[in-house]
């Protein structure tokens, strides 16, 4: 999978892998030929006392240094250049095929493990492009030409330095192979921290009202530990290989000065030829070092490509379909045919049997005692689940043959917990529509009932907003997130229990100024409150996944005893009567 993964992304980049080759190439040759200019020094300048022609030579070696580090460099970047623009191209495939997601895939990733895969796992293989772009390349160059010019001086030396790199070779095979499962492991315990660490700061009001901090530190504390230990194995292992390829490449100098002394001393070879030679061996040992790094990121590199092929590979349940359907007919309506839902792995459904409609202009209530199955109901509207039987149909076409982006932007959703985004008053409101001028968003914000607030906020529509809306109140992020809807200019408003953080008075006016400014917008209306609906064109009672009433108000009182139990719930039995 990593190759496929490289192979992929680098393709277009051939061009910049070209130009590493290249001059990796370059330095390479400028390489190989510093030994011999050194064995010729030592050879015919130093024995013969040839000061000029130790000058010249020295000369000569400076440029070819200079070249030979200005060729590196330019691979360098080359190398950095094609891991960056690779490590972009797949953070953005990411993300937009996570952007894609339906609710079902996010809960089967999580949004931990989806944030470690588009950051650490891409980091990971974008290292290895880097390395590997400038390290694969030169370390064969190196190992190969080393072993071709060294056989060249002719010192009778050779089987040192097979010796030498069948030993390296069996080092880099034992500790990578105990590499590979670790490399896993670090993976997963990095997703279980992250998740932690993501619930604490989601949670903190939670774990402090509940006074937690103790058991959630040491939970932290744990998978802390875990991960720790992990990461202390791979870093023994990691920091074994070094000691034991120096204590080879030592040994190897060692042997070749022993034995070649031997030959200068019997005059089979020259002092400069030794020095020659020994040089590359280095150079050969360097390049076995260099693939035996490169070895032990590519575990890891293939680890995290596999975790991102996960999702490049995922195929979303909200499939758009083959031959969309661009133009909604008859916008605004809602109609609902024998409606089912069951969650993936539950044993019972969490809706049946659900059929009602809605045309342009009207306001359905949906009412029902915790758990019925509302806020799944409405989640079906605009697609953000696919039924598991019967139909929805929004504009007069089924949801699953819409162009999504044409239905999307004829629904203006206001889900149960409201997010703003980090910026301004403005630019969250302006997330609906991008080119709605200040004075329709101070109109949006006054339908809402948000204008009063926000002309007292520092800035006014300018005003910062934190992540989340954390630096506003409930009520306020609920108006907002309102007002952000409206500005969306939808034919349709979905409002998962919406105004349960508003007071009875601003939810009155509030709903007063919906009907009032927007008569032509169809509204979905989930809530818990029974005054906030009591005047809906029609109320649909769930229970337990099934539709038990439907009706006015009036009617409901008359007809359905679950619609009657939860009014006197709320309102006392005189308001049921």
């Amino acid at each position: 999978m990593l190759g496929k993964l490289l192979v992929r992304y680098l393709k277009p980049y051939v061009w910049l892998l070209v130009g590493v080759l290249v001059f990796q190439i370059l330095s390479a040759i400028a390489t190989f030929n510093l030994p011999d200019l050194n064995a010729k020094i030592i050879d015919n300048g130093v024995a013969k006392g040839d000061t000029e022609y130790i000058w010249s030579t020295g000369a000569v070696m400076l440029l070819i240094s200079l070249g030979q580090i200005t060729a590196s460099i330019i691979a360098t970047y080359f190398a950095a250049k094609a891991a960056m623009r690779l490590g972009r191209d797949i953070r953005n495939d990411v993300f937009e095929k996570v952007s894609g997601f339906s609710e079902r895939e996010v809960s089967k990733f999580g949004p931990g493990s989806l944030i470690t895969r588009n950051t650490n796992d891409v980091q990971q293989v974008q290292m290895l492009a880097m390395m590997g772009a400038t390290m694969l390349v030169t370390a064969p160059i190196l190992a190969i030409g080393g072993i071709y010019f060294a056989l060249r001086q002719d010192v009778g030396l050779g089987w040192i330095i097979a010796v030498a790199v069948t030993v390296l070779l069996v080092i880099a095979i034992l500790i990578i192979s105990r590499m590979v499962p670790l490399f896993r492991s670090f993976q997963h315990k990095l997703d279980n921290v992250n998740r932690i660490m993501r619930e604490q700061l989601t949670g903190v009001r939670v774990v402090r009202a509940f006074v937690r901090e103790p058991i959630e530190e040491e939970r932290f504390r744990e998978a802390n530990t875990d991960i720790m230990i992990v990461g202390r194995r791979v870093g023994s292992l990691f920091v074994l290989l070094f000691p034991l390829f120096m204590l080879v490449l030592n040994v190897t100098i060692v042997g070749v000065v022993w034995f070649g002394a031997f030959a200068v001393d019997s005059g089979d070879a020259q002092i400069g030829t030794l020095f020659a030679f020994m040089q590359y061996v280095m150079l050969i040992l360097t390049g076995v070092l260099m693939a035996s790094f490169m070895t032990i990121m590519i575990p890891r590199a293939a680890v995290s490509a596999d975790r991102i092929a996960e999702v490049l590979d995922s195929t979303s349940t909200l499939e758009r379909p083959a031959n969309p359907v661009h133009v909604l007919p008859t916008p605004g309506t809602v109609e609902l045919t024998n409606v089912s839902f069951t969650y993936p792995g539950a044993e019972h459904a969490v809706l049946d049997g659900i059929s009602f409609s809605a045309a342009r202009g009207e306001t359905v209530a949906i009412v029902g005692s915790t758990g019925a199955g509302k806020t799944t109901l409405v989640s079906l509207i605009p697609r953000l689940f696919d039924t598991t039987g019967g139909s929805v149909a929004v504009g007069g076409v089924d949801v699953r043959e819409a162009d999504l982006d044409v239905l999307w932007n004829s629904i203006g959703l206001v889900p149960q917990r409201p997010f703003l985004f980090s910026g301004t008053v403005a630019s969250n409101l302006r997330f609906g529509r991008e080119e709605a001028t200040d004075e329709e968003l101070w109109h949006a914000l006054e339908i809402a009932q948000g204008r009063d607030f926000v002309e007292e906020m520092e800035g006014q529509l300018d005003a910062r907003i934190a992540q989340g809306g954390t630096n506003v109140s409930g009520g306020q992020r609920q108006r907002l997130a309102i007002a952000r809807a409206i500005v969306h200019r939808p034919d349709l408003l979905v409002f998962d229990d919406s105004f349960s953080a508003l007071d009875l008075t601003t939810d009155a006016n509030l709903r007063h100024a919906l009907w009032r400014e927007l008569p032509d917008v169809t509204k979905i209306v989930v809530a818990q409150r029974v005054s906030s609906i009591t005047d809906a064109d029609r109320i649909i009672v769930l229970d337990d996944g099934a539709m038990v009433g439907v009706g006015t108000h009036e009617q409901l009182l008359e007809t359905s005893d679950t619609y009657r139990e939860i009014v006197e719930s709320q309102l006392g039995a005189e308001a049921a009567r």
